[in-house]
């Protein structure tokens, strides 16, 4: 049984991708699950305290934005898994690789939330790029494939958040 998983651990990996490839891969996607658990996380808490005389629409485009960004988190986690890596497992890690940055601050007006949020989706869209380059160059052609949807999606977020700021 201990061979066996030892012979496991030293074979290609799942989707036959070198060790480098698989670790190249899964840095990638990891940061990307790192950003997209935070932005989950901020567009939830600016859903949830939401004010001002357009609460209604602004507080149904967050919770719509934020179920699209959870969304991401279980496909990113799946690929990282199906090229053979080891994904996040603690809010710790997630804290270490996010380049989404919190705001905890008591107060944050409106147009300041809808603002936040569209740097954020645009930053994520940023780094999603990166990441496809890093999955095409590896021939990851699922991941890549899956990362444009990704990219589609975040610049749409942003778009919106855009045009409700204007």
């Amino acid at each position: 049984m201990a061979t066996q998983a030892v012979q496991n651990a030293n074979s290609v990996a799942p989707g036959g991708f070198t060790p480098e490839q698989v670790q190249s891969i899964s840095r990638a996607l990891n940061s990307l699950l790192a950003d997209v658990f935070a932005l989950y996380i901020k567009t939830k808490n600016f859903h949830w305290h939401m004010n001002g005389p357009h609460f209604r629409d602004y507080h149904l485009l967050l919770d719509e934005q934020g179920e699209q960004i959870f969304a991401m988190s279980d496909d990113i986690a799946e690929r990282v898994r199906k090229v053979g890596g080891i994904t996040i497992r603690s809010i710790g890690e997630i804290a270490k690789l996010q380049r989404v940055r919190d705001n905890e601050k008591a107060f944050v007006a409106a147009d300041e939330m809808l603002r936040e949020l569209r740097d954020d989706n645009q930053a994520l869209a940023l780094n999603l790029k990166e990441a496809h380059e890093i999955t095409s160059d590896a021939k990851d052609y699922a991941t890549t494939s899956i990362i444009e949807n990704w990219i589609d999606e975040t610049e749409r977020r942003a778009w919106f958040l855009y045009e409700a700021t204007r």
